[in-house]
C-alpha cells in the first residue's frame, strides 16, 4: 500500500478524547485501565490512522500565509464536494447554490428541524440509535420515537416498514432521520430498500433529514446510495448531511455541509443556521477539505476501504470461531462492529457492566452499546493498525471472553 495504516499513532496530550477522555466522563467513555495496560481506543467514532498527506499539505500552504481574517468559502470548495459526490456516489451536476455549510451534522440536523416540526413533535428514528440523535433531539425538544431494526434469517439488519407505518400513524409523525449507512449496525441500505421508505414517507409526507456522514467508509465492495437520488419526491423532501471528518479524521477541525434541492427547504435551513450567528466556516476547516478531497483523497480513501474491510473480517471472524453467543453482524459500512451480548451474558450469568469492565481494566476500550438503545450490547471501533486490533483480540481471548 501507499499509505500508512500500519503506525501506531502517539495520541495521549494530543487533544484526543479516544486516549485522553478514557477514564474522566463515567457513564460516556470507558473506565481507565489497570496498571500494566496501555489503552487501546474502540469507542468514540474517530479513526487511529494518519491523516491523508494531502490534508496536511493543504493547511501548511495556506499556514504559510500570515493573515487569518475574514473569509466566505470561494468557488473551488463547492467544486469539490461536487465532483467528490459524483465521482464517489454518481451525483451529477449539484451546484453551489444546492450545498450549505454546517458547523456539525446534528447542527444541520437541528436546523433541518426546526423547520420541518414544533417543540414537542414526535421524530421517527430507528434503533439501534446513534447517541448523537437522542441527546440533540432531547435537548432541542423533540419526542423520539424508535423504530427497531430487525435481522433476518442471514444476520441482516432490515427496516421494519409495516412497524414504521403505524408508528408514523399512531404519532403524527411529520419528520424521520435517516442514517445512511447505518450507525450502529453498519448496514449500508441498497436502492430498493430505500425507495420503499422514502415512498412510505411521501404517503404521509414525511420530511427526511438523511445523515450520510458514513457514506464513504464501505466495506467489500458495497456502495453507497444518496437518499436523495431514489426519486423525484425523495430529492424534494430530503436535507442531506455529510461531511469530511468521519471519513478523513477531521472531526476536530469542524466543519459539514448540507445537499438541499428543494429550494423553499434550503432557504428556511439556510435561515435557521445562521441564527445563532456562528454557523459559520474556519479557514482551516475550507482547505482541509480541498485537500481531503482531492485525487489523492480519492486514492486514500480506496486504500482505506480495503483495510476497514480486513480489520471487520478480522473481528468478526473471531467472534463467530471462538465466542458464538456473542451476536454480531459483518458491517457493509462504517468502521464499527455492534455486538449483541445478551445470550452471552445470560448464559454465563454475567451483567454487561462486568463484561465491559472485563474490557476496559485491560486496556480494550470498547463503548457501552446501552447508549444506543440496545439493552444489552457493545458497540466496537475497528479503525485502528492491524497489530493493535490483533492485540485487542488476544486481550479478548485471555482476559474477557473466558467464561467455559
Amino acid at each position: 500500500m501507499k499509505y500508512d495504516f500500519t503506525t501506531i499513532l502517539e495520541r495521549h496530550n494530543k487533544d484526543a478524547i479516544a486516549i485522553d477522555g478514557v477514564g474522566r466522563a463515567p457513564g460516556f467513555a470507558p473506565d481507565a485501565p489497570k496498571d500494566g495496560f496501555d489503552i487501546i481506543p474502540m469507542w468514540i467514532a474517530d479513526m487511529n490512522f494518519p491523516v491523508v498527506p494531502s490534508v496536511q499539505e493543504a493547511l501548511r500552504k495556506r499556514i504559510d500565509h500570515p493573515a487569518f481574517g475574514y473569509f466566505r468559502p470561494w468557488i473551488p470548495y463547492y467544486s469539490a464536494i461536487s465532483n467528490w459526490q459524483r465521482e464517489h456516489n454518481g451525483v451529477e451536476g449539484i451546484t453551489s447554490q444546492e450545498i450549505g455549510y454546517e458547523n456539525g451534522v446534528l447542527g444541520g440536523l437541528v436546523s433541518a428541524l426546526s423547520v420541518f416540526c414544533s417543540k414537542g413533535d414526535a421524530v421517527l428514528v430507528h434503533s439501534p440509535t446513534y447517541v448523537g440523535f437522542t441527546h440533540t433531539l432531547t435537548n432541542n425538544g423533540y419526542h423520539i420515537v424508535h423504530s427497531p431494526l430487525q435481522k433476518d434469517a442471514s444476520g441482516i439488519w432490515r427496516m421494519d416498514l409495516a412497524n414504521m407505518e403505524a408508528l408514523i400513524k399512531e404519532h403524527h409523525i411529520h419528520a424521520a432521520i435517516f442514517c445512511s449507512p447505518h450507525n450502529p449496525t453498519g448496514r449500508v441500505w441498497t436502492r430498493d430498500e430505500i425507495k420503499a421508505a422514502m415512498d412510505l414517507f411521501k404517503k404521509y409526507d414525511v420530511y427526511v433529514i438523511s445523515d450520510e456522514i458514513w457514506s464513504d467508509l464501505l466495506l467489500d465492495g458495497h456502495q453507497h446510495v444518496p437518499t436523495q437520488s431514489v426519486s423525484e419526491d425523495a430529492r424534494q423532501r430530503t436535507v442531506a448531511l455529510y461531511a469530511p471528518s468521519k471519513t478523513f479524521n477531521l472531526a476536530g477541525l469542524i466543519g459539514s455541509y448540507h445537499i438541499i434541492y428543494n429550494s423553499w427547504i434550503r432557504d428556511r435551513v439556510d435561515k435557521e443556521s445562521s441564527l445563532c450567528h456562528y454557523n459559520d466556516m474556519n479557514v482551516l476547516s475550507m482547505h482541509a477539505l480541498l485537500g481531503a478531497y482531492s485525487q489523492e483523497g480519492k486514492k486514500w480513501v480506496r486504500e482505506l476501504q480495503s483495510v476497514l474491510s480486513k480489520n471487520a473480517h478480522t473481528l468478526y471472524d473471531y467472534l463467530r470461531k471462538e465466542v458464538p453467543l456473542i451476536d454480531v453482524s459483518l458491517p457493509e459500512g462504517t468502521y464499527m462492529l455492534f455486538l449483541d451480548c445478551r445470550a452471552y451474558c445470560e448464559h454465563y450469568g454475567l451483567s454487561l457492566d462486568r463484561l465491559l469492565k472485563r474490557a476496559w481494566d485491560v486496556g480494550v476500550a470498547w463503548q457501552d452499546g446501552r447508549q444506543f438503545h440496545h439493552p444489552c450490547a457493545i458497540r466496537v471501533n475497528t479503525a485502528l493498525p492491524l497489530s493493535r486490533l490483533e492485540e485487542a483480540i488476544q486481550r479478548m481471548r485471555e482476559y474477557v471472553f473466558i467464561d467455559k
